[in-house]
């Protein structure tokens, strides 16, 4: 996405909107490092990153035009993207841990993916707070 062909500007309450959906996402990942799940478990199937992806969608479309696209195509990847991600780790470990080893590379795989779901996110909040689009 180019960020110089941008005409639209956004609007506060959908700057705002953009906050809260990275805030909801968060919570997700902190409810899965802080609780019983884990980060990636509470990120995928917890009720804030849920709400999080269903808001990027019902305003994807007010956000198209504007640097905030960009922050709304970069949400939406990382919680599919991670769900994918997971799906994958999870197909490669189950089979391998019938001879042990399996259950490493679950773990290690769900570390890593929690990880890069973290950084993501907040590497996009900054972004946002910075009023910088997302590179593509």
């Amino acid at each position: 996405m180019n960020t110089t062909a941008m005409t639209v500007e956004a609007t506060p309450s959908l700057v705002r909107t953009t906050h809260l959906v990275y805030g909801l996402h968060a919570l997700g990942l902190v409810l899965g490092a802080f609780g019983a799940a884990s980060v990636v478990g509470s990120f995928l199937f917890g009720w804030p990153s849920i709400i999080a992806v269903i808001i990027n969608y019902v305003k994807r479309g007010e956000a198209r035009g504007t640097w905030l696209e960009s922050h709304f195509g970069w949400q939406i990847r990382t919680f599919w993207f991670a769900l994918a991600w997971a799906i994958l780790v999870a197909i490669v470990s189950a089979p391998l841990a019938l001879v042990i080893i399996g259950f490493g590379t679950w773990v290690v795989g769900m570390f890593i993916l929690g990880l890069w779901a973290i950084y993501r996110i907040a590497r996009g909040w900054l972004r946002l707070n910075g009023h910088q689009a997302m590179p593509v």
